[in-house]
């Protein structure tokens, strides 16, 4: 049996690759835009199981007709209160209001649910539209992954490949949760096609610690990687809130004081995952951490060139 499901962020790069897994199966997708957007026609106009449909967030009733029929609505918007809360309330009334089964909400992060207030602004926006959802009638299914991997490489700046160093901050022995994107959008089509998915699935494609990938750096280069203490998470938090109130960037998605309290919530332990189920839908080979840095190497010759290889 064919399953419809509506896809909002489709046009972001985790939406993408949510709509290409979903393609893999027996679905029919609807892609949700703004009017005038002309992104999504650009990626999906020639493929004949999608349809576009266009509604502004704040028309209810144009939202409702565009989420109806749809036996799912999977959200992969991006940002922050605006979207994270105002533009998902909206997608979330109207999926009720068209009697849609079943929501799975733009979660895909670490666990937000136990950090401390006022440590980390992505996660406390999530557990704030998260009671939202808990008090809806519709099923809800949260997908938590961690990090993604690629915070490795690129905006989380824990490798200092230069300088062969790994950073770490109060503990080098803390698990740390990563998932690439890849992983984490085949598990939410499969999630997605699951009625009786539970409230929350939580998966993890690699559970790493600093020292271990100090270690993985240090085998995949043939130089040795060293431990850096950077401080402790609490010192960490500090410093984070110091930059925020400094900062002009308050609206952006990932500024740099937002990664800073993403590694407060990481290796302070209160985000770590606790109930990973990476079997719930069969043997997958997940892509590990020494995946991605090795695929990052060898991709990257001024990089590998500069931590040693």
């Amino acid at each position: 049996m064919t399953t419809s499901v509506l896809v909002a962020g489709a046009t972001g790069d985790l939406g993408q690759r949510i709509v290409r897994e979903l393609l893999t199966h027996d679905t029919r997708i609807r892609v949700l835009t703004r009017p005038g957007s002309a992104s999504a026609a650009g990626l999906y106009a020639a493929n004949d199981r999608v349809d576009i449909v266009t509604a502004e967030y704040t028309d209810h009733a144009a939202l409702t007709q565009a989420v109806s029929a749809s036996d799912v609505v999977v959200s992969a918007v991006s940002g922050t209160r605006p979207v994270i809360v105002d533009a998902q309330r909206a997608l979330l009334a109207a999926a009720v209001a068209a009697g849609v089964p079943r929501f799975i909400p733009s979660d895909y992060s670490s666990d937000y649910r136990q950090i401390a207030l006022g440590t980390n602004r992505n996660f406390e926006l999530r557990r704030e539209f998260a009671a939202d959802l808990d008090a809806a009638p519709i099923k809800v299914t949260s997908v938590l992954n961690g990090a993604f991997a690629d915070m490795l490489t690129g905006t989380a700046p824990m490798i200092a490949f230069g300088r062969r160093k790994v950073m770490y901050w109060s503990s080098a022995d803390q698990i740390l949760d990563f998932t690439t994107k890849d992983d984490v959008a085949r598990v939410v089509a499969l999630v997605a096609l699951d009625p009786d998915s539970p409230r929350v699935v939580e998966i993890a494609g690699d559970r790493v610690t600093a020292r271990s990938v100090a270690q993985t750096m240090s085998e995949l280069t043939g130089t040795k990687f060293t431990l850096q203490w950077a401080g402790t998470t609490g010192t960490l938090s500090a410093m984070a809130k110091g930059v925020r109130r400094l900062s002009k960037s308050e609206d952006a998605t990932f500024p740099a004081w937002q990664g800073m309290q993403y590694f407060v919530s990481m290796f302070s332990g209160q985000a770590q995952l606790h109930h990973v189920d990476n079997d719930r839908y069969g043997s997958h080979a997940w892509t590990t951490v020494r995946d991605v840095l090795a695929a990052h190497l060898a991709s990257q010759p001024e990089v590998a060139a500069a931590a040693g290889k």
